[in-house]
Protein backbone atom coordinates (compact mmCIF):
# COMPACT_ATOMS: atom_id res chain seq x y z
CA UNK A 1 0.00 0.00 0.00
CA UNK A 2 2.87 2.39 0.79
CA UNK A 3 4.65 1.87 -2.55
CA UNK A 4 4.23 5.50 -3.68
CA UNK A 5 5.60 6.82 -0.38
CA UNK A 6 8.50 4.35 -0.54
CA UNK A 7 9.40 5.46 -4.06
CA UNK A 8 9.30 9.15 -3.14
CA UNK A 9 11.43 8.72 -0.03
CA UNK A 10 13.92 6.49 -1.88
CA UNK A 11 14.37 9.19 -4.52
CA UNK A 12 14.98 11.76 -1.77
CA UNK A 13 17.80 9.66 -0.38
CA UNK A 14 19.35 9.33 -3.85
CA UNK A 15 19.50 13.11 -4.23
CA UNK A 16 21.62 13.34 -1.07
CA UNK A 17 24.40 11.26 -2.56
CA UNK A 18 27.53 13.17 -3.44
CA UNK A 19 27.34 15.62 -0.53
CA UNK A 20 30.28 15.49 1.87
CA UNK A 21 28.23 16.76 4.76
CA UNK A 22 24.63 17.21 5.86
CA UNK A 23 24.04 20.98 5.82
CA UNK A 24 21.00 23.08 6.61
CA UNK A 25 20.54 23.76 2.90
CA UNK A 26 20.63 20.16 1.61
CA UNK A 27 18.68 18.81 4.61
CA UNK A 28 15.98 21.46 4.13
CA UNK A 29 15.76 20.61 0.45
CA UNK A 30 15.45 16.88 1.18
CA UNK A 31 12.90 17.45 3.96
CA UNK A 32 10.71 19.52 1.64
CA UNK A 33 10.42 16.40 -0.50
CA UNK A 34 9.82 14.23 2.57
CA UNK A 35 7.08 16.62 3.70
CA UNK A 36 5.37 16.50 0.29
CA UNK A 37 5.66 12.70 0.15
CA UNK A 38 4.00 12.31 3.56
CA UNK A 39 1.21 14.79 2.76
CA UNK A 40 0.51 13.04 -0.54
CA UNK A 41 0.31 9.77 1.39
CA UNK A 42 -2.51 11.36 3.43
CA UNK A 43 -0.60 11.81 6.68
CA UNK A 44 -2.09 14.62 8.78
CA UNK A 45 -0.53 18.08 8.44
CA UNK A 46 0.19 18.57 12.20
CA UNK A 47 1.78 15.13 12.35
CA UNK A 48 3.94 15.85 9.29
CA UNK A 49 5.05 19.23 10.65
CA UNK A 50 6.19 17.72 13.95
CA UNK A 51 7.88 14.83 12.19
CA UNK A 52 9.85 17.04 9.79
CA UNK A 53 10.89 19.39 12.61
CA UNK A 54 12.27 16.49 14.66
CA UNK A 55 14.17 15.03 11.71
CA UNK A 56 15.67 18.41 10.84
CA UNK A 57 16.79 19.02 14.41
CA UNK A 58 18.54 15.65 14.61
CA UNK A 59 20.01 15.64 11.10
CA UNK A 60 21.61 19.08 10.98
CA UNK A 61 25.33 19.00 11.51
CA UNK A 62 25.51 15.23 11.65
CA UNK A 63 28.85 14.33 10.09
CA UNK A 64 29.37 11.41 7.78
CA UNK A 65 31.54 8.83 9.52
CA UNK A 66 33.60 6.18 7.78
CA UNK A 67 31.85 4.88 4.67
CA UNK A 68 28.48 6.30 5.67
CA UNK A 69 27.01 8.62 3.03
CA UNK A 70 24.87 11.66 3.82
CA UNK A 71 21.88 9.87 2.32
CA UNK A 72 22.41 6.93 4.66
CA UNK A 73 22.84 9.25 7.63
CA UNK A 74 19.59 11.04 6.81
CA UNK A 75 17.70 7.82 6.16
CA UNK A 76 18.85 6.61 9.58
CA UNK A 77 17.35 9.69 11.22
CA UNK A 78 14.14 9.42 9.16
CA UNK A 79 13.87 5.73 10.00
CA UNK A 80 14.24 6.35 13.74
CA UNK A 81 11.65 9.12 13.68
CA UNK A 82 9.20 7.00 11.68
CA UNK A 83 9.58 4.27 14.30
CA UNK A 84 8.92 6.79 17.07
CA UNK A 85 5.93 8.22 15.17
CA UNK A 86 4.32 4.78 14.89
CA UNK A 87 4.86 3.88 18.55
CA UNK A 88 8.46 2.71 18.97
CA UNK A 89 7.93 -0.97 19.73
CA UNK A 90 5.28 -3.62 19.24
CA UNK A 91 2.61 -3.46 21.94
CA UNK A 92 1.11 -6.89 22.61
CA UNK A 93 -2.37 -7.50 24.03
CA UNK A 94 -2.42 -7.26 27.81
CA UNK A 95 -4.62 -10.16 28.91
CA UNK A 96 -3.14 -10.43 32.42
CA UNK A 97 -6.38 -10.42 34.36
CA UNK A 98 -8.79 -12.85 36.00
CA UNK A 99 -10.32 -14.81 33.09
CA UNK A 100 -12.17 -14.15 31.00
CA UNK A 101 -10.21 -11.19 29.63
CA UNK A 102 -12.60 -9.07 27.57
CA UNK A 103 -11.46 -7.55 24.26
CA UNK A 104 -13.91 -5.01 22.80
CA UNK A 105 -13.69 -3.95 19.14
CA UNK A 106 -15.07 -0.53 18.17
CA UNK A 107 -15.12 1.43 14.92
CA UNK A 108 -17.23 2.51 11.97
CA UNK A 109 -19.27 0.17 9.81
CA UNK A 110 -17.13 -1.29 7.04
CA UNK A 111 -13.84 -0.83 8.91
CA UNK A 112 -13.43 -4.60 9.24
CA UNK A 113 -14.42 -5.16 12.89
CA UNK A 114 -16.18 -8.50 12.37
CA UNK A 115 -13.42 -9.94 10.20
CA UNK A 116 -10.81 -8.66 12.67
CA UNK A 117 -12.71 -10.35 15.52
CA UNK A 118 -12.43 -13.68 13.69
CA UNK A 119 -8.76 -13.15 12.85
CA UNK A 120 -7.94 -12.17 16.44
CA UNK A 121 -9.81 -15.22 17.76
CA UNK A 122 -7.76 -17.43 15.43
CA UNK A 123 -4.53 -15.79 16.59
CA UNK A 124 -5.39 -16.29 20.27
CA UNK A 125 -6.50 -19.88 19.65
CA UNK A 126 -3.03 -20.49 18.23
CA UNK A 127 -1.69 -19.26 21.60
CA UNK A 128 -3.72 -21.99 23.35
CA UNK A 129 -6.42 -19.57 24.58
CA UNK A 130 -10.03 -20.69 24.90
CA UNK A 131 -11.90 -17.92 23.06
CA UNK A 132 -15.59 -16.94 22.98
CA UNK A 133 -16.89 -14.64 20.21
CA UNK A 134 -20.05 -12.54 20.46
CA UNK A 135 -21.69 -10.03 18.12
CA UNK A 136 -23.46 -7.06 19.69
CA UNK A 137 -24.28 -5.57 16.29
CA UNK A 138 -28.08 -5.88 16.30
CA UNK A 139 -28.54 -3.35 13.48
CA UNK A 140 -26.84 -5.41 10.84
CA UNK A 141 -28.05 -9.05 10.86
CA UNK A 142 -25.40 -9.84 8.26
CA UNK A 143 -22.73 -9.05 10.88
CA UNK A 144 -24.18 -11.64 13.27
CA UNK A 145 -24.32 -14.22 10.47
CA UNK A 146 -20.81 -13.35 9.33
CA UNK A 147 -19.38 -13.89 12.82
CA UNK A 148 -21.32 -17.14 13.12
CA UNK A 149 -19.79 -18.35 9.84
CA UNK A 150 -16.29 -17.33 10.91
CA UNK A 151 -16.67 -19.04 14.30
CA UNK A 152 -17.78 -22.26 12.61
CA UNK A 153 -14.97 -22.04 10.06
CA UNK A 154 -12.32 -21.46 12.76
CA UNK A 155 -13.87 -23.87 15.30
CA UNK A 156 -14.22 -21.06 17.86
CA UNK A 157 -17.03 -20.88 20.46
CA UNK A 158 -19.77 -18.34 19.66
CA UNK A 159 -22.33 -16.85 22.05
CA UNK A 160 -25.67 -16.62 20.18
CA UNK A 161 -27.30 -13.23 19.62
CA UNK A 162 -30.03 -11.78 17.41
CA UNK A 163 -31.53 -8.46 16.35
CA UNK A 164 -34.31 -8.57 18.98
CA UNK A 165 -31.89 -8.16 21.88
CA UNK A 166 -30.18 -5.10 23.30
CA UNK A 167 -26.39 -4.83 22.75
CA UNK A 168 -25.64 -4.25 26.47
CA UNK A 169 -27.73 -7.28 27.41
CA UNK A 170 -25.98 -9.46 24.81
CA UNK A 171 -22.50 -8.43 25.98
CA UNK A 172 -23.33 -8.93 29.69
CA UNK A 173 -24.85 -12.37 29.08
CA UNK A 174 -21.86 -13.40 26.95
CA UNK A 175 -19.51 -12.39 29.76
CA UNK A 176 -21.52 -14.44 32.25
CA UNK A 177 -21.43 -17.43 29.90
CA UNK A 178 -17.66 -17.04 29.39
CA UNK A 179 -17.11 -17.08 33.17
CA UNK A 180 -19.25 -20.19 33.67
CA UNK A 181 -17.57 -22.09 30.82
CA UNK A 182 -13.99 -21.14 31.68
CA UNK A 183 -13.11 -19.15 28.59
CA UNK A 184 -9.80 -17.30 28.67
CA UNK A 185 -10.88 -14.49 26.34
CA UNK A 186 -14.21 -12.93 25.29
CA UNK A 187 -14.10 -10.90 22.06
CA UNK A 188 -17.02 -8.47 21.68
CA UNK A 189 -17.82 -7.19 18.18
CA UNK A 190 -19.81 -3.93 18.51
CA UNK A 191 -22.04 -2.09 16.04
CA UNK A 192 -20.78 0.69 13.80
CA UNK A 193 -22.40 3.34 11.64
CA UNK A 194 -21.45 4.83 8.29
CA UNK A 195 -20.50 7.99 10.19
CA UNK A 196 -20.00 9.02 13.80
CA UNK A 197 -23.23 9.79 15.66
CA UNK A 198 -24.27 10.26 19.29
CA UNK A 199 -26.42 7.11 19.44
CA UNK A 200 -23.55 4.87 18.36
CA UNK A 201 -21.12 6.45 20.81
CA UNK A 202 -23.61 6.21 23.69
CA UNK A 203 -24.24 2.55 22.91
CA UNK A 204 -20.58 1.53 22.69
CA UNK A 205 -19.89 3.40 25.95
CA UNK A 206 -22.72 1.45 27.63
CA UNK A 207 -21.38 -1.89 26.33
CA UNK A 208 -17.90 -0.89 27.54
CA UNK A 209 -19.26 -0.09 31.01
CA UNK A 210 -21.15 -3.41 31.15
CA UNK A 211 -18.20 -5.72 30.35
CA UNK A 212 -15.22 -3.60 31.52
CA UNK A 213 -12.78 -4.79 28.83
CA UNK A 214 -9.04 -5.05 29.51
CA UNK A 215 -8.47 -4.20 25.84
CA UNK A 216 -10.55 -1.70 23.86
CA UNK A 217 -9.32 -1.82 20.28
CA UNK A 218 -10.25 0.82 17.72
CA UNK A 219 -10.56 -0.82 14.29
CA UNK A 220 -9.89 1.57 11.43
CA UNK A 221 -9.77 1.18 7.65
CA UNK A 222 -6.31 2.41 6.62
CA UNK A 223 -7.63 3.19 3.13
CA UNK A 224 -9.81 6.02 4.51
CA UNK A 225 -6.97 8.54 4.52
CA UNK A 226 -7.66 11.70 6.52
CA UNK A 227 -11.16 10.47 7.44
CA UNK A 228 -9.50 7.64 9.38
CA UNK A 229 -7.62 10.19 11.47
CA UNK A 230 -10.78 12.18 12.23
CA UNK A 231 -12.69 9.03 13.23
CA UNK A 232 -9.76 7.92 15.40
CA UNK A 233 -9.84 11.23 17.25
CA UNK A 234 -13.59 10.93 17.93
CA UNK A 235 -13.35 7.38 19.27
CA UNK A 236 -10.31 8.18 21.45
CA UNK A 237 -12.30 11.01 23.04
CA UNK A 238 -15.30 8.74 23.72
CA UNK A 239 -13.59 5.56 24.89
CA UNK A 240 -10.49 4.66 26.93
CA UNK A 241 -8.79 2.99 23.95
CA UNK A 242 -5.86 0.66 24.58
CA UNK A 243 -4.85 -0.01 21.00
CA UNK A 244 -5.57 0.26 17.28
CA UNK A 245 -6.15 -2.37 14.60
CA UNK A 246 -5.26 -1.02 11.13
CA UNK A 247 -7.17 -3.00 8.48
CA UNK A 248 -6.67 -3.28 4.72
CA UNK A 249 -2.96 -2.49 4.78
CA UNK A 250 -2.73 -4.64 1.65
CA UNK A 251 -4.92 -2.15 -0.24
CA UNK A 252 -3.78 0.36 -2.83
CA UNK A 253 -4.53 3.56 -0.92
CA UNK A 254 -1.87 6.05 0.14
CA UNK A 255 -1.56 4.80 3.69
CA UNK A 256 -1.02 7.97 5.71
CA UNK A 257 -3.35 6.63 8.40
CA UNK A 258 -0.61 4.20 9.43
CA UNK A 259 1.57 7.22 10.21
CA UNK A 260 -1.05 9.48 11.80
CA UNK A 261 -3.39 7.34 13.87
CA UNK A 262 -0.85 6.64 16.63
CA UNK A 263 -0.14 10.35 17.09
CA UNK A 264 -3.85 11.23 17.12
CA UNK A 265 -5.10 8.53 19.52
CA UNK A 266 -2.05 8.35 21.77
CA UNK A 267 -2.40 4.54 21.90
CA UNK A 268 -0.27 1.96 20.07
CA UNK A 269 -1.14 0.24 16.81
CA UNK A 270 -1.31 -3.38 18.00
CA UNK A 271 -2.33 -5.23 14.84
CA UNK A 272 -2.38 -4.77 11.08
CA UNK A 273 -4.74 -6.52 8.68
CA UNK A 274 -2.62 -7.55 5.70
CA UNK A 275 -4.99 -9.78 3.72
CA UNK A 276 -8.60 -10.93 3.61
CA UNK A 277 -7.61 -14.44 4.72
CA UNK A 278 -8.16 -15.48 8.32
CA UNK A 279 -4.40 -15.63 8.93
CA UNK A 280 -4.04 -12.08 7.61
CA UNK A 281 -3.70 -10.31 10.97
CA UNK A 282 -0.17 -9.51 12.11
CA UNK A 283 1.24 -7.88 15.23
CA UNK A 284 2.24 -4.33 14.23
CA UNK A 285 5.99 -3.68 14.51
CA UNK A 286 6.82 0.04 14.01
CA UNK A 287 10.48 -0.66 13.23
CA UNK A 288 9.64 -3.20 10.55
CA UNK A 289 7.00 -0.93 9.02
CA UNK A 290 9.48 1.98 8.95
CA UNK A 291 11.97 -0.24 7.13
CA UNK A 292 9.33 -1.17 4.56
CA UNK A 293 8.33 2.47 4.04
CA UNK A 294 11.96 3.39 3.35
CA UNK A 295 12.38 0.52 0.88
CA UNK A 296 14.51 -1.64 3.18
CA UNK A 297 12.00 -4.49 3.27
CA UNK A 298 10.90 -6.54 6.25
CA UNK A 299 13.09 -9.61 6.21
CA UNK A 300 12.40 -10.41 9.89
CA UNK A 301 8.66 -10.81 9.21
CA UNK A 302 9.45 -12.79 6.07
CA UNK A 303 11.59 -15.25 8.06
CA UNK A 304 8.89 -15.51 10.76
CA UNK A 305 6.27 -16.24 8.10
CA UNK A 306 8.53 -18.88 6.56
CA UNK A 307 8.95 -20.58 9.93
CA UNK A 308 5.16 -20.73 10.37
CA UNK A 309 4.34 -21.83 6.83
CA UNK A 310 7.16 -24.01 5.55
CA UNK A 311 6.67 -27.75 5.85
CA UNK A 312 9.70 -28.83 7.86
CA UNK A 313 9.42 -32.45 6.68
CA UNK A 314 9.47 -31.36 3.02
CA UNK A 315 12.35 -28.94 3.67
CA UNK A 316 14.37 -31.70 5.37
CA UNK A 317 13.70 -34.08 2.46
CA UNK A 318 15.01 -31.48 0.01
CA UNK A 319 18.08 -30.80 2.17
CA UNK A 320 18.82 -34.54 2.43
CA UNK A 321 18.45 -34.87 -1.31
CA UNK A 322 21.00 -32.11 -1.90
CA UNK A 323 23.35 -33.61 0.65
CA UNK A 324 23.34 -36.90 -1.27
CA UNK A 325 24.22 -35.03 -4.47
CA UNK A 326 20.89 -35.69 -6.20
CA UNK A 327 19.50 -33.29 -8.81
CA UNK A 328 16.77 -30.74 -8.10
CA UNK A 329 13.77 -31.92 -10.17
CA UNK A 330 10.31 -30.68 -11.16
CA UNK A 331 8.69 -32.42 -8.16
CA UNK A 332 10.93 -30.27 -5.94
CA UNK A 333 10.10 -27.19 -8.03
CA UNK A 334 6.37 -27.85 -7.56
CA UNK A 335 6.90 -28.31 -3.82
CA UNK A 336 8.65 -24.92 -3.63
CA UNK A 337 5.69 -23.27 -5.42
CA UNK A 338 3.26 -24.83 -2.93
CA UNK A 339 5.36 -23.62 0.02
CA UNK A 340 5.33 -20.11 -1.43
CA UNK A 341 1.53 -20.23 -1.78
CA UNK A 342 1.27 -21.14 1.92
CA UNK A 343 3.17 -17.94 2.71
CA UNK A 344 0.54 -15.85 0.91
CA UNK A 345 1.85 -16.05 -2.64
CA UNK A 346 4.18 -13.80 -4.58
CA UNK A 347 2.51 -10.50 -3.64
CA UNK A 348 2.85 -11.21 0.10
CA UNK A 349 6.54 -12.03 -0.33
CA UNK A 350 7.25 -9.02 -2.54
CA UNK A 351 5.68 -6.69 0.02
CA UNK A 352 8.34 -7.66 2.56
CA UNK A 353 11.37 -7.61 0.25
CA UNK A 354 13.70 -4.59 -0.04
CA UNK A 355 12.63 -2.15 -2.76
CA UNK A 356 15.57 -3.03 -5.02
CA UNK A 357 14.57 -6.69 -5.14
CA UNK A 358 10.86 -5.86 -5.38
CA UNK A 359 11.45 -3.61 -8.40
CA UNK A 360 13.54 -6.31 -10.03
CA UNK A 361 10.92 -8.96 -9.36
CA UNK A 362 8.13 -6.73 -10.67
CA UNK A 363 9.85 -6.78 -14.06
CA UNK A 364 9.72 -10.59 -14.16
CA UNK A 365 6.36 -11.63 -15.64
CA UNK A 366 6.98 -15.26 -14.65
CA UNK A 367 6.62 -14.26 -11.02
CA UNK A 368 3.07 -12.99 -11.23
CA UNK A 369 0.29 -14.85 -9.39
CA UNK A 370 -1.54 -16.07 -12.51
CA UNK A 371 1.69 -17.33 -14.00
CA UNK A 372 2.46 -19.23 -10.79
CA UNK A 373 -0.90 -21.00 -11.01
CA UNK A 374 -0.29 -21.76 -14.69
CA UNK A 375 3.17 -23.13 -13.86
CA UNK A 376 1.64 -25.49 -11.30
CA UNK A 377 -0.92 -26.61 -13.90
CA UNK A 378 1.82 -27.42 -16.42
CA UNK A 379 3.76 -29.50 -13.88
CA UNK A 380 0.56 -31.33 -12.92
CA UNK A 381 0.06 -32.27 -16.60
CA UNK A 382 3.40 -34.13 -16.59
CA UNK A 383 3.86 -37.76 -15.64
CA UNK A 384 5.77 -38.58 -12.41
CA UNK A 385 8.64 -39.85 -14.56
CA UNK A 386 8.80 -36.56 -16.51
CA UNK A 387 8.88 -34.55 -13.29
CA UNK A 388 11.76 -36.63 -11.97
CA UNK A 389 13.65 -36.60 -15.32
CA UNK A 390 12.84 -33.33 -17.17
CA UNK A 391 15.40 -34.22 -19.86
CA UNK A 392 12.85 -36.75 -21.21
CA UNK A 393 10.52 -33.91 -22.20
CA UNK A 394 11.02 -33.53 -25.97
CA UNK A 395 8.76 -32.08 -28.69
CA UNK A 396 5.93 -34.67 -28.63
CA UNK A 397 5.78 -34.71 -24.82
CA UNK A 398 5.73 -30.92 -24.74
CA UNK A 399 2.71 -30.88 -27.05
CA UNK A 400 0.89 -33.42 -24.85
CA UNK A 401 1.70 -31.49 -21.66
CA UNK A 402 0.61 -28.17 -23.23
CA UNK A 403 -2.72 -29.72 -24.30
CA UNK A 404 -3.25 -31.23 -20.84
CA UNK A 405 -2.57 -27.89 -19.12
CA UNK A 406 -4.52 -25.82 -21.66
CA UNK A 407 -1.52 -23.66 -22.64
CA UNK A 408 0.73 -23.07 -25.64
CA UNK A 409 3.90 -25.13 -26.15
CA UNK A 410 5.90 -21.90 -25.72
CA UNK A 411 4.75 -21.73 -22.10
CA UNK A 412 6.00 -25.26 -21.46
CA UNK A 413 9.36 -24.23 -22.95
CA UNK A 414 9.40 -21.11 -20.77
CA UNK A 415 8.74 -23.18 -17.65
CA UNK A 416 11.51 -25.65 -18.51
CA UNK A 417 13.95 -22.77 -19.06
CA UNK A 418 12.96 -21.20 -15.75
CA UNK A 419 13.35 -24.57 -14.05
CA UNK A 420 16.86 -25.01 -15.50
CA UNK A 421 17.83 -21.59 -14.11
CA UNK A 422 16.48 -22.61 -10.71
CA UNK A 423 18.36 -25.90 -10.89
CA UNK A 424 21.63 -24.06 -11.63
CA UNK A 425 20.99 -21.74 -8.70
CA UNK A 426 20.37 -24.70 -6.40
CA UNK A 427 23.71 -26.20 -7.49
CA UNK A 428 25.42 -22.90 -6.61
CA UNK A 429 23.76 -22.91 -3.19
CA UNK A 430 24.84 -26.50 -2.65
CA UNK A 431 28.46 -25.61 -3.44
CA UNK A 432 28.30 -22.72 -0.97
CA UNK A 433 28.83 -19.97 -3.51
CA UNK A 434 26.60 -17.07 -2.38
CA UNK A 435 28.14 -14.72 -4.95
CA UNK A 436 27.51 -17.30 -7.67
CA UNK A 437 23.94 -17.68 -6.48
CA UNK A 438 23.30 -13.93 -6.63
CA UNK A 439 24.68 -13.81 -10.17
CA UNK A 440 22.40 -16.71 -11.02
CA UNK A 441 19.41 -14.76 -9.69
CA UNK A 442 19.84 -12.28 -12.57
CA UNK A 443 18.48 -14.91 -14.94
CA UNK A 444 15.32 -15.33 -12.87
CA UNK A 445 14.82 -11.74 -11.70
CA UNK A 446 15.63 -9.42 -14.64
CA UNK A 447 16.98 -6.08 -13.50
CA UNK A 448 19.12 -7.40 -10.63
CA UNK A 449 22.68 -6.08 -10.68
Amino acid sequence: MLDALTQRLSSVIKTMRGHARLTEENVSEALREVRMALLEADAGLPVVKDFVARVKEKALGQEVLGSLTPGQALVGVVHDELVALMGGTNAALDLATQPPAVVLLAGLQGAGKTTSAGKLARLLKGQKKKVLLVSADVYRPAAIEQLKTLARQLDIDLFPSDATQKPVEIAANALDWARKHYHDVLIVDTAGRLAIDEAMMAEVKAVHAAVKPVETLFVVDSMQGQDAVNVARAFSEALPLTGVVLTKLDGDARGGAALSVRAVTGVPIKFAGVSEKMDGLEPFHPERMASRILGMGDIVSLVEEARKSVDEVEAKKLADKFRKGKEFDLEDFKSQIQQMKKMGGVSALMDKLPAQLTQAAAQAPDLQEKSIRRTEGIINAMTPQERRKPELIKASRKRRIAAGAGVQVQEVNRLLNQFEQMRKMMKMMRSGGLAKMMRGMKGILPGMR
